[in-house]
């Protein structure tokens, strides 16, 4: 049973404390005498306010324990009891719309969750179930988040970026021509699929640009590995019948590169939607991006699917460079055979998984992949756009 106690947490800095004259060095170089005046006649202490970090809030326990690092590793006790559930469908700015059974409101986040010292953007996020505390007028209060399930996230900047939480399953959408398709970044959006224990489906998108028959190489690799793999063209409606019953009864979301037509299929599966499509640049094969922030939709044939703005790059957050080969399923049977037990299948003698490559058991060109992932976790960097 879940039990409230006063929990010690980290907080942001509540001021920024006082910031440094960057004009001082030009202005003694040039003799300028009122910095006399500037001097302090005696030593002054710093504000409390500008180094407290930590503070006391009264929380509820998620399954047993308390962290920190998110805002949904407990349940902050509302400061009111007259709180409605509802889920976040779309964060715009400092205010989220909220999605209740009573209808929606536009909230503001209480002050102390963003206050909250977390590794992640954001303290809320889209697809966030939170308590809410109605302000009138449509207007309301974010005073708790839930606990987070099926959490897509990539590291950006050092921290983590969480695209959209709560989901049940995650289309990877590519495009066969214009752009053209990228595997490899196809490859970590499974892998970020498989730590969050998410469903993945392959979408590949535009196929009435080339024949079909260029794409089975590739279908068949990820089909042979259990990946749902659904070839479409927003244009000509093939395949969108899949697509539906894909979606029907699901809360998804749409994730891939700019200008792979995400919004095109939503729009060719539910006309209702309406949502707003672009082009794709010819001189660099590049999409422009229409969609500006996640967002929840309600198909009219039933289920739910977050809309996210389309990604050149895509880095997993929190992936030591030990863990990638466990979620490349692939190598996992030939993990536990490799005679260094740290074996990171690179340049090691013995090891099973360069042998599997060798023999043909594991393709050549996820290998690749997964090498890239790893040398990039070494270095503690991201090298660039995923080609």
């Amino acid at each position: 049973m879940d039990k409230r106690r006063k929990v010690r947490v980290d907080f942001r800095r509540k001021t920024k404390g006082d910031t440094r004259d960057k004009s001082l060095t030009r202005r003694y170089a040039e003799g300028d005498s009122a910095l006399d005046d500037l001097m302090p006649s005696r030593e002054t202490g710093t504000r409390k306010g500008a180094v407290t970090r930590r503070g006391t809030v009264t929380a509820q326990e998620s399954d047993g324990h308390v962290e920190t690092g998110s805002p949904s590793a407990f349940v902050l006790q509302p400061s009111s009891k007259d709180v409605i559930r509802g889920r976040v469908v779309a964060v715009q700015g400092l205010n989220c719309l909220v999605e209740t059974d009573a209808g929606q409101f536009r909230c503001v986040v209480r002050q102390v969750l963003k206050r909250l010292l977390i590794r992640q953007r954001s303290s809320v996020v889209t697809g966030d179930l939170v308590l809410v505390r109605p302000a009138g007028n449509g207007a309301g209060v974010i005073e708790s988040v839930l606990p987070r399930r099926g959490v897509l996230s990539r590291e950006y900047r050092g921290r983590e970026h969480v695209l959209i939480s709560n989901v049940d399953q995650v289309l990877i959408v590519g495009s066969a021509l214009q752009p053209r398709l990228k595997p490899h970044l196809i490859d970590r959006f499974l892998v970020s699929a498989e730590k969050s224990g998410i469903r993945a489906v392959i979408c590949i998108n535009k196929i009435d640009l080339l024949d079909p028959a260029e794409l089975q190489p590739l279908v068949g690799l990820y089909s042979q590995l259990g990946y749902c793999v659904l070839l479409l063209s927003a244009t000509t409606g093939f395949g969108l019948e899949r697509l539906i019953q894909s979606l029907r009864g699901r809360v998804s979301v749409l994730t891939g590169q700019s200008g792979v037509g995400k919004s095109s299929l939503l729009n060719a599966i539910d006309p209702d939607l309406k949502l707003p499509v672009g082009t794709v640049s010819e001189e660099n094969e590049k999409g422009r991006h229409t969609t500006t922030t996640a967002r929840i939709l309600r198909f009219r044939f039933g289920g739910y699917v977050a809309d996210t703005p389309g990604l050149r790059q895509f880095q997993c957050w929190d992936l030591a460079r030990e863990e990638v080969a466990n979620y490349f399923v692939e190598m996992r049977p030939f993990l536990s055979h490799c005679h260094f037990p740290d074996c990171l299948h690179l340049d090691e003698s013995e090891c099973a998984v360069k042998n599997a490559v060798a023999d043909g058991w594991i393709d050549e060109r996820r290998y690749e992949s997964y090498r890239h992932m790893v040398w990039e976790e070494e270095a503690g960097s991201f090298s660039g756009e995923d080609e």
